[in-house]
């Protein structure tokens, strides 16, 4: 499609990653970035970890491995093109059993179907080589693996659409969609309550947290569901930040759909432990005082759920317990570090995963994205979606704006 005047919902990390591709392939289009909040990078892409992922653990050949590895070289390539932060601290998947280093035999695999490059296996000594602090049977070094700010690189995205005569407006929530044969309206409001519509060629909704919503305003159906998940942080005093040098993270568990407790050091010096994962009662809910019955609703209603908490529970009983105390945080956190005490951790801001949910209870894992006339939706974008932001927005160009 070249021309006419392309409409994007959602000014997170993959909606402008997506704006500024377009701006470069397609001169003469339109573009226009329509956010409800007022600024950009507000929810999922301001409340991560920073981690820039390698591709470690993704089945070969999936969209979330094929963009992840594309997106790495992407992304590195912008932060030093713009002067932002990337730091290749690496990563370490520390086995602290018999178990965990069978684990890590079909990872090595993986990363290596996947063209991770450096990746190498560590014993004891290796590890501790690696990270003093850190005890277990076996590691799993990945050099590559990176740090970024990601908020700043899409602050830099959205420079760089505007810079290229395109619109991101703030503070323009969407309220209704209706497309026709030649093209879609959305209805938005404004901070004084003015309606005002737009006239768009081709929407591509990158909606996050509330995509689901966003479908069924575009008339998709309603499967699969956003059921959000509110990830706790602790970071690590000043003090101790001497602990890990880079990320340190345990084998993962395929029982169970989240990873646990790890230890990843931001760019900017600190290092955070978490984050664990339980039920949001809101789906911006990053305090575990917010709850909006709306959300919870839509949570508690949606059969998938019920599946999915009755195969994991017991999962669900830890992860709420690992929430409720520091303690318990920083007794997950020893298994890793065995220096780390309760006093060693302060809380730290919280951020809330936007967990695409099947009505049988499957959690979707792979990157999901559905056309419906012309209207495009990114129904699933879980980690590593910005790590592969700018593949992600290569692809959807090359495919849904295909002349």
């Amino acid at each position: 499609m070249s021309g006419g005047h392309i409409g994007i919902v959602g000014a997170g990390i993959v909606g402008l990653a997506l704006a500024r591709r377009i701006t470069m392939e397609r001169p003469g289009t339109g573009v226009t970035v329509l956010e409800k909040e007022d600024r950009v990078a507000a929810h999922q892409t301001g409340h991560n970890s920073g981690v820039v992922h390698a591709g470690l653990y993704y089945r070969p050949g999936s969209l979330k491995a094929t963009l992840c590895r594309r997106g790495v070289g992407l992304l590195r390539d912008y932060c030093a093109e713009h002067g932002l932060p990337y730091q290749e601290v690496g990563k370490v998947l520390v086995a602290r059993d018999a178990d965990d280093a069978a684990r890590l035999d079909a990872i090595e695999r993986t990363a290596r179907a996947n063209g991770v490059p450096g990746v190498r296996r560590l014993g004891p000594e290796g590890l501790r080589e690696l990270e003093p602090h850190v005890r277990g049977v076996a590691g799993l070094h990945s050099p590559s693996t990176a740090v970024t700010d990601y908020a700043a690189v899409t602050e830099a995205l959205a420079a760089d659409v505007r810079a290229a005569g395109g619109s991101v407006r703030l503070s323009t929530p969407v309220i209704a969609l209706r497309q026709n044969g030649d093209g879609v309206d959305v209805l938005t409001g404004d901070p004084r309550g003015e309606r005002v519509r737009h006239r768009f060629d081709a929407l591509i909704v990158c909606g996050g947290l509330h995509g689901d919503r966003l479908a069924r305003l575009a008339g998709a159906p309603s499967d699969p569901r956003i059921v959000p998940f509110r990830g706790q942080y602790h970071e690590l005093v000043p003090e101790r930040r001497h602990l890990i040098r880079g990320l340190v993270y345990p084998v993962p568990d395929p029982r169970y759909p989240f990873l646990g407790v790890h230890l990843t050091r931001h760019v900017h010096g600190e290092v955070m432990a978490g984050p664990n994962a339980i039920l949001a009662t809101a789906r911006e809910g990053y305090r575990i005082r917010d709850v909006l019955p709306r959300d919870l609703a839509d949570t508690l209603t949606w059969p998938g759920f019920w599946h999915l908490a009755r195969r994991h529970w017991t999962m669900g009983a830890r992860e709420m317990a690992v929430s409720a105390s520091r303690a318990v945080f920083a007794h997950e956190a020893r298994k890793l570090v065995p220096e780390v005490r309760p006093a060693d951790l302060r809380p730290a801001p919280a951020g809330v995963r936007a967990q695409a949910l099947a009505r049988d209870g499957r959690l979707l894992d792979d990157f999901a994205v559905d056309a419906h006339g012309r209207i495009t939706l990114v129904r699933n974008a879980p980690s590593p979606a910005a790590t592969s932001s700018l593949a992600i927005a290569e692809h959807l160009v090359a495919t849904v704006l295909a002349d």
